[in-house]
């Protein structure tokens, strides 16, 4: 009789607190390299925060880790992923549309965000450029001091390096597709 183990998968905080007690890095400097508050990266690790994809490419560069690593996930595991994010957040939720993409600059994520609610935590600020063309609903996306209001079949690019925020202005639940490059 054969039995199957199952993989039990380490939570992304986890991954990060592991990858920076290992480089030797502290919070501090981690704050400094990423741009967020000590006591934001202290939450993410210990599982109180799950960080948007943004973040966790800005936390990957930092401590110079392949994205995939902390992005990478089995896809029988992925609508676990969502349910648990939307539940934790209780307003956003991703879904990697290019598994297996690890080790590729360009990544591409459906995105939905609950009527008029917004990210909580940060804004957002990574390397590259990033697209956002919306599938559904009415979505405000703030890079830098400039303010984009988008609607179904709307889209907008422009340079991640610029701290950029979006949330739903509408009544309904917003959908977007969001492709982000980083070099």
């Amino acid at each position: 009789m054969t039995r199957r183990v199952k993989k039990k998968i380490e939570p992304v905080g986890k991954k990060i607190k592991r990858a920076r007690i290992a480089k030797k890095v502290s919070y501090e400097q981690l704050a400094n390299e990423t741009g967020f508050s000590v006591e934001y990266l202290k939450q993410i690790e210990a599982g109180k925060e799950i960080p948007p994809v943004g973040a966790l490419l800005q936390v990957s560069r930092a401590l110079e880790l392949d994205s995939g690593y902390l992005l990478r996930e089995p896809e029988s595991n992925l609508k676990k992923r969502v349910k648990a994010f939307t539940k934790r957040t209780e307003n956003y939720a991703y879904t990697t549309l290019t598994p297996g993409a690890e080790n590729k600059h360009l990544k591409a994520f459906k995105v939905t965000v609950d009527p008029l609610k917004d990210h909580k935590g940060v804004g957002y600020q990574h390397e590259g450029e990033e697209f956002v063309y919306v599938l559904s609903g009415h979505m405000e996306i703030i890079v830098g001091d400039h303010v984009n209001r988008l609607k179904s079949g709307d889209s907008l690019h422009f340079n991640s390096g610029i701290r950029h925020m979006m949330r739903n202005i509408g009544k309904e639940k917003s959908e977007m597709l969001v492709v982000i490059y980083g070099p």
